[in-house]
């Protein structure tokens, strides 16, 4: 990720504020899928490469395509002088990590603070939507009754 996020500074404590989300982790929700589980395009409509072998790594990745990659393709030195190989149909990507969801319900939390720490210690997960939404609802009213009250 390496980008710095920018976040307005929060006009109250971290134990002013609530943080209610929901979450599919990928360890739990996701498992590892082939190309065709996954509707990879690749797979589906196959793809092309074009590689620069003037470069150290454009001769690395030539040479992994043709002599390791076991996979069916078509070979064309371009004007250029890059090399184009273009893969078939029904065959793995270069990808690799494609994922499908497991048929596991969402996580519904809700924790006391904010992304600076949770310093009440508050932590709860509902069973349901429902009972996430309705949560979230009565809280929102308190705010809005405080605000009203001044």
């Amino acid at each position: 990720m390496g980008g710095q996020l920018n976040r307005i500074t929060p006009a109250m404590p971290p134990e002013a504020y609530k943080t209610y989300r929901i979450l599919s982790p990928a360890e739990t929700h996701f498992r590892p899928a082939t190309c065709a589980e996954a509707g990879c395009l690749a797979h589906l409509n196959g793809w092309v490469s074009t590689i620069d072998e003037s470069t150290v790594l454009g001769q690395q990745q030539a040479h992994y395509i043709r002599t390791q990659s076991g996979r069916g393709y078509r070979e064309e030195r371009l004007p250029s002088g890059l090399t184009q190989f273009t893969f078939e149909a029904g065959q793995r990507c270069f990808a690799g990590d494609h994922q499908v969801r497991l048929d596991r319900p969402e996580l519904y939390l809700v924790q006391g603070g904010d992304w600076r720490g949770n310093p009440t210690g508050e932590h709860r997960q509902h069973q349901s939507a429902r009972d996430w939404i309705d949560d979230f609802g009565e809280h929102q009213q308190t705010l809005a009754d405080q605000q009203q009250k001044g």
